[in-house]
Formats: C-alpha cells, structure tokens, sequence
C-alpha cells in the first residue's frame, strides 16, 4: 500500500459528495468551510504529521522542486500539525492568500469560489497512525504538506486564482472534465524543469512516499507540458501515473489558464487519451 490519496470521484470536487466521508460535515457553513476556532491536538497526531514529514523529507533531495522546498521551510510545520491562521499570515504576506478550514472534498462551485477568492481549503482531520502509508480521502497532511508551500510563490498563487475563476465559469457550462485533467496533471502532479535537473511540484506527487520516487524514476513518460494535450488526457486514480506533463516554470501556468477558456468547449467532446496512451504530437521530455 501507500500513501496516495485516492478520492471516490476525483481530485477536485464533485457536485455531490460520496457518501460516508470523514470530516465533520455538519458543522459546514454554505461555502463549505468550518468555523476557525482552535482545535486541541493530541499528541499522537502531532506524532504522526512528524513522522510524515521527516519520511518525506528524506527523499525531497534532488526530487522536489526548489520554490516548493523554500515555501516548506518558510512555513515552519516540521514538528506539529500547523496552526492555519499562523501559515495564513505568512502566505497573506507572500501572495494574499489564506487557508481555511473544511471537513473535506467540497462541491465544485464552492471550491472554485474560494480559489477565486485566494482562499485554499484544508481539511482538518489527519489520518490515524495505522494510516500512514494509505488513506482514501484528502486529509490535512495531503492539503498542507503536499499544496500549501507553493502557494508563497506568486506565480502559481496568481494560477491558482485564475484557475478559480475559471472553474466557476466552467461548472456552469459543464465543461469540467478538461479542467479535472488539468488540475490533476498540473496541480496535483505536476513537474518542472529547474536549472539542476527535472524536479516534482505536484501536491499528489510531494504528499506521497511512492509517488514522489516513481515520478523522478526511469519508470514513467514524461511528456512536455502541451494545453491542448493535457486537457484531452484521462487520468487514473488507483494507481501511480503512466505520465507526467513537464512545465518550464510557473508563469507557464497562469498563460495556459488564460488560454484555456476558449478550450473548453472543444475539450470537453474531443475524444480522451487514455491514461499513458502515446498522441500524436507529443512531445517526450529530454
């Protein structure tokens, strides 16, 4: 087993949720967060977001991608579940973004809305010791660790705003199968081409121990990052990727979204590559 994350429908949402998840459901208020009040932390979860941590930490070196690695260390999480009004301040300084506390998967239109807002959702339970190496839903080691360091880095903050809003246009015009692919390729596993060598930024990649090595191994294609190509591409959520997109840096991102609004509508009827499925066009990285 392992620690990636595998949600019932997806990374990003869904309009209705599966039944039977963890979080606190019912304390939600209408835009899908929960009540910022302080939550006493036990022991044990402290021990084991630390143990999380310093397992990943471990392979970081010469894997994770520098801007991402700069934002984890200006957070200051390594030895305790974070405080999310304490990261808060430091993004709001970096980028004017802030988290906020949810129960878990959330609609689209109420994720899309806080990207939009430069609000970044956390779930707020962690996993249980016995669930360090698997667990089904996005818990808060997955949402903090493997998405919140980049969001110091202004570039990928503008992104990820941009991709909110258009989110919300798209879930109105059912056009969001093209935009799942790209927030599961170029958000969750993304990777990026540094001055050292190929490196991962991808939150799905960076929270999971089996992810982050296979993505850097000889085992995958790695594919140039193309708009057009990634929005066609059907993904799988029950194993390691066949695929990576390679992006050149993050302002690559925010001129995609841009770009990709008058995308969709072709996107969404064009027939889907299947998961690790050669396309004419493709480009192979190095």
């Amino acid at each position: 087993m392992d620690s990636r994350i595998h949600p019932a429908d997806g990374i990003i949402g869904t309009q209705t949720l599966p039944e039977g998840l963890r979080g606190d459901y019912a304390r939600a208020r209408p835009d899908g967060t929960l009540p910022e009040t302080p939550l006493a932390r036990s022991e044990a979860e402290h021990a084991t977001w630390r143990a999380l941590v310093a397992r990943q930490r471990t392979i970081y070196p010469g894997r994770a991608a520098s801007d991402w690695l700069k934002g984890l260390d200006r957070l200051r999480c390594d030895q305790a579940v974070p405080e999310l009004p304490v990261a808060s301040d430091i993004l709001e300084e970096a980028t004017g973004w802030r988290l906020v506390p949810c129960p878990g998967l959330l609609p689209d239109a109420q994720f899309f809305a806080l990207l939009a807002r430069r609000r970044f959702p956390v779930t707020e339970w962690i996993r249980r010791p016995e669930e360090l190496d698997y667990i089904v839903e996005p818990d808060i080691f997955h949402d903090f660790l493997g998405h919140v360091p980049l969001l110091t880095n202004p570039d990928y903050a503008g992104f990820l705003e941009a991709y909110g809003r258009l989110g919300l246009q798209a879930e109105r015009k059912g056009q969001l199968a093209p935009l799942a692919r790209f927030y599961w390729f170029m958000v969750e596993f993304g990777l990026i081409q540094e001055r050292e060598g190929l490196r991962a930024y991808g939150a799905g990649i960076l929270s999971s121990r089996t992810e982050t090595l296979h993505a850097l191994s000889d085992s995958p294609q790695r594919l140039r990052f193309d708009m057009d190509r990634v929005l066609r591409s059907a993904y799988r959520i029950d194993e390691v990727q066949p695929v990576y997109f390679v992006i050149r840096d993050y302002a690559e991102l925010y001129a995609a979204i841009e770009r990709a609004a008058g995308l969709l509508d072709w996107a969404a009827t064009a027939a889907p590559i299947a998961p690790g499925e050669a396309a004419p066009g493709d480009q192979p990285w190095g």
